[in-house]
C-alpha cells in the first residue's frame, strides 16, 4: 500500500469536494507482465491522499505461483478485505487490465469505477506470436530466452542507462526489474500467464458487456504489445465505455505517461458515489 507520497506533484484545479474524494477514495493498481507493484510508483506520486493498493500480483514474487485470469481476481479482493475494503477504483495495465476487468465483471459491487491502460483485455489484443508463447514446450523456452535476456541486457549498467534515457523510465526501477528478469521463476510465470491470456481471454470476452463500472480506457497510438485497434474495439464491447488515445505513446503509459493514468483515476473518482468509495 502506498500512502501519500511526499512532494507528490499536485493534481490542479481539484475543487474542495474532489479532494475529499481523493482522501476517501481507494485505487486499486494491477501490473502487467513481467512488472510488479513498482511499476505504479509514478502514478502514485501524482494521486495525492488517495489511498493505494499496488501489490506484486501471483507468480512474479519469490514463493507465489502464476493464477488465471480469475485467480488473479480473486488475489485482488483479497488485497481489499485484508484492509477492510468494500470497493475501489480498479486499475490495471496491459494483462492486469485483464485481470481488472475480469473482478469488474465478476464482482461489480467491489468495482466504483474502471481504469483499463493499454490493456490486453479481448481478442483482438493477441498476436499470433502471443499463441506461440503460449504453446507448451517452446512457449516456455521462448519465454525463457524472452525475459532472461532482458535481465541480462539490464545488468550491463551502460546498457541500462541507455534504456532509461531513451525510455524515460527512472534507472532504480530497472535494477530491480533486472534482478526480476533474471529468476527463473519470472520465465516460468511469463509463459504460464501467456497460456492464461489464449485460455481466458475468450471468456473474458464474453463477459465484458455485463461490466457496469464507469470505464475509462487508455491506449497508445504507438503501442507495439497490444495494438490501439484493440482499445478500440474493446470500447465498443464495454457499455459506455471512454476511449483515449495518447499521440505518439506507446505501451509503458504507467512510466512514459503517468499524468495521464492519474487524470484519469481522478476523473473515474469523480463519477463515482462517494458512498461507494473506500471502506465499508
Amino acid at each position: 500500500m502506498h500512502p501519500s507520497a511526499p512532494g507528490s506533484p499536485p493534481l490542479h484545479g481539484l475543487t474542495g469536494t474532489m479532494h475529499r474524494l481523493m482522501s476517501e477514495a481507494t485505487v486499486l493498481l494491477l501490473h502487467g507482465q513481467p512488472g510488479g507493484g513498482a511499476d505504479w510508483d509514478a502514478v502514485v506520486r501524482r494521486l495525492g491522499r488517495a489511498e493505494t493498493i499496488a501489490s506484486t500480483r501471483p507468480g512474479w514474487t519469490a514463493g507465489t505461483r502464476p493464477l488465471g485470469l480469475e485467480g488473479n481476481a480473486q488475489a485482488a479482493l483479497a488485497d481489499l478485505d485484508a484492509r477492510g475494503i468494500d470497493r475501489a477504483v480498479v486499475v490495471g495495465h496491459s494483462l492486469g487490465a485483464a485481470v481488472a476487468a475480469w473482478l469488474a465483471a465478476a464482482q461489480p459491487e467491489r468495482v466504483a469505477a474502471l481504469v483499463l491502460v493499454a490493456p490486453a483485455a479481448n481478442l483482438a489484443a493477441l498476436y499470433p506470436l502471443d499463441r506461440w508463447l503460449a504453446a507448451p514446450v517452446v512457449g516456455e523456452l521462448a519465454s525463457a530466452v524472452t525475459v532472461g535476456s532482458l535481465g541480462i541486457g539490464l545488468t550491463l549498467p551502460p546498457i541500462r542507462r541507455r534504456i532509461a534515457q531513451c525510455s524515460g523510465i527512472d534507472e532504480g526501477y530497472l535494477r530491480v526489474a533486472r534482478r526480476t528478469a533474471l529468476r527463473p521463476s519470472s520465465w516460468r510465470t511469463y509463459a504460464s500467464e501467456q497460456r492464461t491470456l489464449v485460455r481466458d481471454l475468450p471468456e473474458l470476452q464474453r463477459r465484458l458487456a455485463t461490466i457496469t463500472a464507469p470505464t475509462t480506457i487508455l491506449a497508445g497510438e504507438r503501442d507495439r504489445i497490444v495494438p490501439p485497434r484493440a482499445a478500440r474495439e474493446l470500447a465498443r464491447q464495454i457499455p459506455g465505455a471512454r476511449l483515449v488515445i495518447r499521440a505518439r505513446a506507446g505501451h509503458l503509459l504507467p512510466h512514459r505517461a503517468p499524468e495521464l493514468v492519474a487524470d484519469a483515476i481522478v476523473t473515474a473518482l469523480s463519477t463515482s458515489s462517494p458512498a461507494t468509495l473506500g471502506g465499508g
